[in-house]
């Protein structure tokens, strides 16, 4: 579904990322594991794609950093090319009540999650349109629908990410470049691990489904929307929460 591609997956050393980054890979594509702190997790996802006959490297880069996604960008194409898919996956939460949230902490909630996906679009801006095509990525998320309490900052940048997906998908479309994001819900990762049970079920309550989204259902959706399958699509936001939002 993915041969002969390449992608650019933010964020791809543990959780979502990693789950996107091996499923792409199992589907044929060349991958760029983009990690911030963890080069040893970074490495053993490369090495896992490895092992099943795939290509990945790993490029560490805060993508806060507009210069740093810069030069990841460039590796990246010396490495293998050409870039054709950029999945915007990397993202911090630092919660609180509004009254708690700190400047520093509202800042690196945004410069992470809504500045750091427009630095890599920004920085492939160019390329996709050099060759006419490319599948742009964007990780929302089921609060920048719907806001949650004690997470104003991540909700902000997550309704950001939404505008901007919208907004690059309109500037892409005649060059036949496909922008949309993905709005996940309660998904099972390291990070809703240490939430207490009180908290977990107080989340389940409020899914039709009633059941923990996986790392899988986020990484299908994405190899979909990555994939020629999807060229009709653009501008879309697809929520996959169990029916959460809806």
């Amino acid at each position: 579904m993915l041969n002969g591609k390449v992608a650019l997956i933010t964020g791809a050393s543990r959780g979502i990322g990693k789950e996107i980054a091996l499923t792409f890979a199992s589907y044929g594509a060349k991958v760029v594991v983009n990690y911030n702190g963890s080069k040893e997790k970074a490495d053993e996802v490369v090495k896992e794609i490895e092992a099943m006959g795939g290509e990945a490297i790993a490029i560490q880069c805060s993508v806060a950093d507009y210069e740093a996604c810069g030069n990841m960008v460039n590796e990246a194409i010396a490495k293998f090319g050409k870039v054709d898919i950029l999945v915007n996956n990397a993202g911090i939460t630092k919660d609180n009540l509004v009254m708690k949230i700190s400047d520093e902490d509202f800042d690196a909630v945004i410069d992470t999650n809504l500045k750091g996906t427009f630095n890599c679009i920004k920085q492939l801006y160019r390329p996709f349109l050099k060759q006419r095509s490319g599948r742009i990525i964007n990780m929302t998320s089921v609060t920048g629908i719907l806001g949650n309490a004690g997470q104003a900052n991540y909700a902000a940048s997550k309704a950001g990410v939404i505008g901007l997906t919208k907004s690059v998908a309109r500037e892409l479309a005649t060059r036949g470049i496909t922008v949309n994001a993905i709005a996940p819900g309660f998904i099972a990762t390291e990070m809703t691990d240490a939430m207490t049970d009180a908290a977990k079920q107080a989340v389940l309550s409020q899914i039709p489904l009633g059941r923990v989204g996986n790392t899988k259902d986020i990484a299908e959706t994405a190899a979909f929307l990555a994939s020629d399958k999807a060229a009709y699509i653009t501008g879309q936001v697809i929520s996959v929460d169990g029916g959460m939002y809806m």
